[in-house]
């Protein structure tokens, strides 16, 4: 039987002109997954929490390429695999490969979007919709996480992008509304962590429209077209104790319940 953990969760967020309107929120949630300032092997601070930052992802990996969903689990192994209703994943591309920051798919968004770390930025494509499984690094055994933040570049609406978080049993932990700011080219931060590792999915809306050859911005008009940049999440960890089988068991059924109410969401 699955313990049941207390919900108690430590959120950090934050939403400005710059980077550095954000950054705080950024440690402080670095801070609540357990600390750690040198990066290791794959995105690793000492066992402890990952990151991803895309700025390492491969040319052939990049804009106008589209990014394998479980990339950051076999090439770059953080143990995460992406899925989405939409085609695909890209990542931006680095100046004088291709157009950057998604001019690839319409030439106003290098003026919308701006990275945090730079230089390249993420998406899914066809849709607004990410959702994110969390693996032992390196193998296909599920795992739980005790937090998960990102950064978003041009949120420009309130309480349309979030980030929703999942049990294993894919039992809804709460869905949490990423801050704006008006105007282009703004940076937002939102981190969720609790005591103990309970996440076992994540699902990220961004903005209310996917990005396509004239979807542009309209800065807090109808249309909010939003990408991402950095991801911070705990280690990636099966329990330790005598509930792994029953884990294990929920995880496997509910990777097919997600993935039907994906398909049936199309």
């Amino acid at each position: 039987m699955i313990p049941l953990f207390a919900h108690s969760q430590v959120i950090e967020s934050a939403a400005g002109l710059t980077a550095a309107s954000i950054t705080p929120a950024r440690d402080a949630f670095r801070l609540d997954l357990g600390g750690g300032t040198v990066a290791g092997a794959n995105g690793s601070f000492g066992g402890v929490r990952r990151e991803i930052n895309w700025d390492g992802v491969p040319d052939a990996f990049s804009a106008p390429n589209l990014l394998p969903a479980n990339f950051f689990n076999v090439n770059s192994p953080r143990g995460v695999v992406f899925s989405t209703p939409g085609t695909g994943f890209q990542v931006s591309a680095n100046a004088g490969i291709a157009p950057i920051q998604f001019d690839n798919i319409d030439a106003t968004y290098s003026r919308t979007f701006e990275p945090f770390s730079p230089q390249r930025l993420f998406t899914s494509l066809n849709s607004n919709l990410l959702d994110i499984n969390f693996f032992l690094p390196g193998t296909n055994t599920p795992a739980l996480t005790t937090g998960f933040g990102a950064v978003f570049s041009d949120v420009d609406l309130a309480n349309t992008t979030s980030i929703q978080l999942f049990d294993p049993s894919l039992n809804s932990l709460g869905t949490f509304f990423v801050p704006a700011s008006a105007g282009s080219e703004t940076f937002s931060f939102l981190g969720i962590s609790f005591p103990d590792p309970i996440i076992a999915r994540v699902r990220i809306i961004s903005g209310n429209f996917p990005l396509g050859i004239g979807a542009t911005d309209q800065n807090g008009d109808l249309r909010d077209v939003v990408v991402m940049d950095d991801f911070l999440y705990g280690e990636p960890r099966v329990p330790d104790t005598g509930w792994t089988c029953a884990f294990l068991g929920f995880a496997i059924i509910g990777v097919e319940a997600f993935r039907r109410r994906v398909l049936t969401s199309r």
